[in-house]
């Protein structure tokens, strides 16, 4: 009997420590739609916003400044931009057909998201 009390209170235990409880995982945010329309960039979204320790409308925010401060710098020899917005540092690769975009943040905070057409 004792052996199913134990039983019980671990599976109780268990179902109560939410499964992201350390915060090390990313949540999905909404994408940012159309964000240069009548530029030459128009139709292209930011979409697969990834958060880590900030919540989705401070994410979609930086997501957003930060790409429009990195579309306008020349990419070094390897196809990288390294922009810097408010405390954020923000990786831009632009090998590939979509751009892929880093910020982190002092605190382990983390967003990651990418610029292109779907």
């Amino acid at each position: 009997m004792k052996r199913l009390w134990v039983g019980v209170i671990a599976a109780m235990a268990l179902v109560a420590i939410p499964s992201n409880a350390t915060g090390d995982s990313f949540r999905s945010c909404a994408p940012v739609r159309n964000m240069f329309e009548g530029s030459r960039y128009e139709g292209s979204d930011l979409y697969r916003i990834r958060a880590k320790g900030v919540p989705c409308r401070r994410a979609r925010h930086v997501a957003r400044r930060a790409t429009e401060k990195a579309v306008g710098e020349t990419p070094d020899s390897s196809g990288r931009v390294v922009v810097t917005y408010r405390s954020w540092t923000i990786y831009d690769d632009l090998r590939g057909d979509v751009d892929r975009y880093v910020a982190k943040a002092p605190g382990g905070k983390r967003i990651r998201w990418l610029f292109g057409e779907i």
